[in-house]
């Protein structure tokens, strides 16, 4: 790779500022995920239901949504203010080094001499920088989930219950990082300049690892999967996969209530043994065929190549990543602009080598966005080929009454931060025609019991 070679000889320069660099961009992004935060917030103020929204969604409704929209929107803008100083004092007064220089000592005092060297101090170096980044996100996190959460009934976890998971994701890190990062360096280490090749081929391999090591050993951590209990959903759900040719494996339910009230729906697996999960919450608050229909519209990706497609993306990402890091690997003025002058870690390399590549990031994310919205449509427009239109667009519109779902967008805002496309175009895509109010299940049996009258539920007034 003669240029890449040459690329990286161009931006070794002494003197480089690449500190200051890094920090501009940052600062740059900053102010303009803030600018875009504040045309969004501008929307959130509105009063007014969408028009295409008004026959479904009360005005009740829409004003919490709006609420929990810009509490968010709140929320975002102080976080990111706490990142970005952060950021800054690491940079400003060379954290990294400092710590570096920690971990080295912690293992000249603890460790046996066997676990000398720069791939055990690396361990340590990370390990030592996750447990800061946990305690310096553990204001954000509390009001995240018992203030902002709790205020629109949305959280259900208990402080036990929190904490609990904060030890098991802290456990998780200090067993799996240890032997994927000696591996990550070992690689580097002993391949030379051709090193990427064999990093793209060691993180593909651990994809494939994860993927099936995820739901026997790590989701049961934090969630129970109970088997889906036998009746016209699982029937139903079963005869959508023999049709679609789905290998469907098993179906689960996941206790998604006991942390909170959002609902949702998802398939993992190998390409030949998939798993279907369902949020319990999902369950309670629809109708059989709704249910039914957001699973179409999720096996609709399957089908169509869209998960292909983006593992896809996601490899060619991830070898343009470790070809790039090969330029950075050895740039001195970029080590001794962060305070490295004597010693130039791997692992620290690129941790910098990702804040230099911060804008290509952001138009890369930009661009997967984009690509995921058109997805989405395309995933809808399967699920309504095969029948699920009036089904799927009311699952819709529950899901996000229920989630208190942003209901309408600024175009920027949406263009930059949303993966999907926002509820009222996914309705004008599929033709959605309105009948009256979408309510839940669990709303209508209320009903029905105050009043001594069966009523109709969603699917039926419509």
């Amino acid at each position: 790779m003669e240029f890449l070679q040459r690329l990286a000889r161009f931006l070794d320069r002494p003197l480089f500022p690449w500190k200051k660099l890094i920090i501009g961009f940052s600062l740059a992004n900053y102010f303009i995920e803030g600018f875009l935060g504040y045309r969004q917030y501008q929307v959130l103020k509105k009063t007014k239901v969408p028009k295409v929204l008004e026959h479904e969604v009360s005005q009740e409704v829409f004003d919490k949504s709006q609420a929990y929209g810009r509490a968010k929107a709140k929320f975002e803008f102080f976080s990111g203010i706490y990142g970005q100083i952060q950021n800054i004092l690491f940079y400003q007064f060379d954290v990294l080094p400092k710590l570096w220089s920690f971990a080295g000592n912690l293992l000249v005092r603890f460790a046996p001499a066997r676990f000398s060297g720069e791939i055990s101090q690396s361990i340590v170096f990370v390990l030592s920088f996750v447990v800061i980044s946990q305690i310096l996100s553990l204001p954000t996190s509390l009001y995240h989930t018992f203030v902002l959460e709790e205020k629109f009934g949305f959280n259900k976890s208990s402080a036990k219950l929190w904490i609990t998971d904060k030890i098991k994701s802290l456990f998780l890190t200090f067993v799996l990082t240890p032997p994927i990062l000696a591996g990550f360096l070992a690689i580097v280490q002993k391949t030379g300049n051709q090193f990427f090749y064999y990093l793209w081929v060691f993180v593909a391999g651990l994809q494939v690892v994860m993927i099936t090591i995820y739901p026997i050993f790590i989701l049961p951590l934090f969630n129970k999967l109970s088997p889906l209990e036998e009746g016209e959903l699982k029937s139903s759900v079963e005869d959508l996969a023999k049709k679609l040719k789905f290998p469907l494996s098993e179906l689960h339910v996941i206790d998604g209530s006991k942390r909170s009230a959002h609902s949702n729906a998802y398939f993992f697996g190998m390409p030949w043994k998939k798993h279907i999960v369902i949020y319990d919450t999902l369950i309670e608050k629809s109708e059989t065929q709704e249910v039914v229909a957001v699973l179409a519209h999720e096996l609709g990706h399957w089908k169509l190549g869209h998960t292909t497609s983006l593992f896809g993306i996601s490899q060619a990402h991830f070898f343009a990543i470790f070809s790039l890091f090969s330029v950075f690997i050895n740039n001195n003025s970029l080590y001794t602009d962060f305070g490295f002058h004597t010693v130039h870690p791997i692992i620290v390399g690129f941790l910098l080598f990702s804040d230099v590549l911060g804008p290509t990031d952001t138009l890369i994310k930009l661009g997967m966005n984009v690509l995921s919205r058109k997805f989405e449509f395309q995933a809808d427009e399967f699920a309504n080929k095969l029948g699920y239109n009036a089904e799927l667009a009311r699952s819709l519109i529950k899901l996000q009454i229920q989630n208190l779902s942003t209901m309408d967008a600024d175009w920027m805002f949406a263009t930059y931060h949303f993966s999907h496309p926002i509820l009222t175009e996914r309705l004008k895509a599929l033709n959605w025609q309105s009948t009256g109010k979408v309510e839940g299940k669990e709303k209508a049996k209320d009903s029905e019991e105050k009043t001594g009258v069966a009523t109709a539920t969603g699917r039926d007034e419509l």
